[in-house]
């Protein structure tokens, strides 16, 4: 069972939430919080493995909500919930430690989804706003940052693992396109995250736009 902790400001919105996910078998909700800190003291005590957070709250936002839970090392995961209008909101969200951003109009099918895949492990960039976000950044950001001394310690095999990865390809069709097998690629992603003292993939394409990985214009894949 799936324990899923939802934070939204609206109470029909939550309701809404919980209808969709409790249809589930495996799925379960175990409490509704109405902003930031509350939902800070509910996954405290409840230890979800999901938290649904939406970004703007009264209080504490869902922005630093999330900064505070990365840093209290909780083991639930954070799936941001967000609109079209709000790109640089997630952005400021990825980086402060959620697993994944999800966009509100989706259908109730893609949350279900997106729920199961954070609870196992793994990271969701929704394709629909990933390219207007990862632009966004580009245009605000040097167009040739040097490497941080971080990077210095990556290998050559690993920046292109971690230049993949900031692309939003899977482990296996970056196994497919450097030509080695998909256990090593999670091997170089494990030793990338732990180089750079990164929590997740998440946090490693943030990181490779910053440090101008990928420049404006290269191709952007989503899954």
């Amino acid at each position: 069972m799936i324990r899923v902790l939802v934070a939204d400001d609206q109470a029909v919105v939550r309701g809404g939430l919980r209808m969709i996910l409790e249809a589930q078998a495996d799925l379960e909700v175990v409490g509704e919080a109405a902003d930031g800190s509350e939902a800070i003291t509910m996954a405290a005590s409840l230890q979800p493995d999901v938290l649904l957070m939406d970004i703007r709250m009264p209080g504490l936002d869902g922005i630093e909500a999330t900064s505070r839970l990365a840093q209290s090392g909780t083991r639930t995961r954070v799936l941001v919930l967000t609109t079209y209008a709000l790109d640089e909101y997630v952005y400021e969200s990825l980086k402060a430690g959620a697993a994944g951003f999800f966009v509100k109009t989706e259908s109730p099918e893609r949350l279900v989804e997106a729920v199961r895949l954070i609870a196992a492990g793994e990271t969701l960039l929704a394709p629909e706003i990933t390219r207007r976000l990862i632009d966004r950044f580009l245009q605000a950001a040097p167009p040739n940052a040097p490497p941080p001394t971080a990077l210095s310690e990556l290998t050559a095999r690993e920046l292109d693992v971690l230049q993949h990865v900031a692309r939003g390809l899977s482990n296996a069709e970056i196994a497919a396109a450097l030509y080695i097998t998909e256990g090593t690629v999670k091997t170089h992603v494990a030793r990338i995250l732990m180089k750079l003292d990164l929590r997740d993939r998440v946090q490693a394409v943030v990181s490779a736009y910053e440090h101008g990985l990928l420049q404006r214009g290269q191709p952007i894949e989503t899954n």
